[in-house]
């Protein structure tokens, strides 16, 4: 069921208990306000009538047929009963509008109730005895009152009315904002981040318009970042293959064209044995420096034999060499050799791509590597510092350096921060669940 319909329900339901409950209570105040009036009025009469008796005897003979004349005695049967048992009718019959709009037969039933009879005795000028009989006939008093609830439910229902209609024109606009931010959800989906939400004049739509906006715009960077990360590694990958390419062609091949040319030359009679084969010792030795360096750079092989933190001391230490005078400082648990491989070669690239940063950008004297392993949270957390330049990390645009490192984190569903103030140096911090 659609929320639309949910809602309509609801409202529904809502008057229906309202009308029952307006219902009920008009009722109850109908029954009450029509017993008080027929009560007042009875007693009114009862006290005219004594008033009268007692103050001038003829009072019954020129006041009582004026009797029923009065407002308050509409709702009222005066009958007098003379001894014999005749009756004689001093009320009119109710002309109420009861003609025009005729009361339901259920609202008289509903509100109508027993009312009191009230007798009293009179004393003629010729002592004779008549029985004044008053009743309720609270006809007239039930019309006005039906009129007035007729009006209250009236105006009730229109009340009601007006609030369904009220709220099922709020609830379209809300349906269309919700409609349009689906719609525009939609678009995300499919990889459209350039177009935006307009504004909404509700404050909570609108503020999920600038929620959603603002998803967009990072999505759109992290997509941007992510195509320039691609492109780049594409052309690192391109470039990695020209350079062994070029190192295969100028080193293996001119070598073993060598190889093979002193190896001809050895088979005439006249040729120096022994020059040759110092020469192609020699080339074969150059060859293996060669291939060892074109291994290092694709992967180090003293990670898998002899472990990180064996592969770190040894990365640390031709670093020193070559960008003396920086100082490299290891604190390394030996744990870490115990990690699972996949973890230990993107730690490794990620010291690496560091190292690199901070001896172009950085130049720093003191460089401090930390990696530590903590059961409590089950985490390995690696801490890169120097004291270098440092720089503004507002204004700083990421490299791809450090895009490549953050990567790598994510990869491995870790946490990467990182800390930096002009002339303060950086601090890197990684934190990764084992």
């Amino acid at each position: 069921m659609s929320l639309r319909y949910q809602i309509s329900i609801r409202i529904l339901l809502i008057s229906l208990c309202i009308f029952f409950i307006g219902g009920i209570g008009g009722i109850w105040q109908a029954r009450q306000s029509i017993a008080k009036e027929v009560d007042s009025s009875i007693n009114l009469a009862l006290q005219l009538i004594k008033m009268g008796i007692d103050n001038n005897p003829k009072y019954q003979l020129n006041g009582l047929p004026k009797l029923p004349n009065l407002e308050q005695t509409r709702h009222l049967t005066i009958q007098l009963k003379s001894a014999a048992g005749k009756i004689i009718n001093l009320t009119h019959q109710a002309n109420s509008n009861q003609k025009n709009d005729p009361t339901p037969r259920w609202f008289i039933n509903l509100v109508l109730s027993k009312y009191p009879k009230a007798e009293y005795q009179i004393k003629t000028l010729d002592n004779k005895t008549l029985t004044l009989i008053i009743q309720a006939n609270p006809m007239d008093e039930i019309a006005e009152v039906w009129q007035e609830t007729r009006g209250f439910f009236s105006l009730l229902f229109s009340l009601v009315l007006l609030t369904f209609l009220s709220v099922h024109l709020v609830f379209n606009k809300s349906l269309q904002t919700i409609h349009t931010i689906i719609e525009h959800l939609k678009g995300i989906e499919k990889g459209n981040y350039q177009k935006k939400l307009a504004y909404f004049s509700t404050e909570e739509y609108n503020n999920i318009a600038i929620a959603i906006n603002h998803m967009t715009d990072v999505l759109n960077h992290s997509q941007q970042q992510n195509h320039a990360l691609t492109q780049h590694s594409l052309e690192i990958q391109e470039e990695e293959r020209q350079h062994l390419s070029q190192e295969l062609h100028d080193e293996l091949g001119q070598s073993l064209t060598a190889i093979k040319v002193m190896a001809v030359a050895a088979d005439h009679e006249n040729a120096d044995i022994s020059q040759i084969t110092r020469a192609i010792i020699e080339i074969c030795d150059h060859l293996t420096t060669v291939v060892s360096s074109m291994m290092k750079q694709l992967h180090p092989l003293m990670l898998t034999e002899l472990g990180l933190k064996a592969t770190l001391e040894d990365l640390l230490y031709h670093w020193e060499i070559k960008s003396s005078p920086t100082l490299f400082s290891l604190q390394c648990d030996n744990g870490v050799d115990k990690i699972t491989p996949t973890i230990i070669i993107h730690i490794f690239r990620i010291i690496q791509e560091s190292l690199t940063n901070i001896i172009r950008h950085a130049k720093a004297n003191h460089v401090i590597i930390s990696l530590e392993i903590k059961t409590k949270p089950n985490k390995l957390y690696l801490i890169i510092s120097d004291d270098g330049q440092g720089c503004d990390l507002n204004q700083m645009n990421g490299g791809f350096g450090l895009l490549s490192m953050e990567e790598r984190v994510k990869l491995l569903d870790g946490d990467f921060e990182l800390h930096s103030q002009i002339n303060q140096g950086m601090k890197i911090i990684v934190s990764i669940p084992l």
